[in-house]
């Protein structure tokens, strides 16, 4: 199956909310070597202002994977996803991610670029608490190889 490059513009809206914990924030931050005592101790947290433990920047691709994974398992995307490679992901935080927060998606297709009979598929992804305040945007390039490559 290839790619349908009617994907463009198209946008999937916004699934189930995600909570943003404690040790869900401490488990990210040891696994990418976050050494920032904002990530794991609250008063640490509190000293530079924050309400809760603060999450490290790259926190926010937990949240956009689980909108990328709608357009991963749409039938109509034509996505194999044993074909997909990474090729570039870009953060714009517009405030930090917090211990408490309730966040949620909205996918965004940018563009579907063909290359031979595989595709580069660029998405955003707008991340925004439940209450509708503006977290960070994510931006995702896949490369999905084609059956000959």
């Amino acid at each position: 199956m290839s790619i349908n490059p009617q994907l463009q513009g198209r946008t999937y809206p916004a699934g189930a909310a995600y909570s943003v914990g404690r040790e869900k924030i401490r488990e990210f931050a040891a696994a990418v070597k976050a050494t920032n005592p904002a990530h794991f101790d609250v008063a640490s947290a509190q000293e530079l202002g924050y309400a809760d433990l603060v999450a490290p920047p790259t926190f926010a691709i937990i949240v956009a994977q689980r909108a990328d994974a709608l357009l991963v398992a749409d039938p109509d995307a034509g996505i194999d996803f044993s074909r997909v490679v990474h090729a570039d992901q870009r953060f714009t935080h517009h405030r930090p991610i917090v211990a408490g927060d309730e966040l949620v998606a909205e996918l965004h297709v940018d563009s579907v670029r063909a290359m031979g009979d595989g595709a580069l598929i660029t998405t955003r992804a707008e991340i925004s608490t439940t209450e509708g305040e503006q977290v960070a945007t994510t931006l995702s390039s896949i490369l999905v190889r084609g059956e000959g490559q």
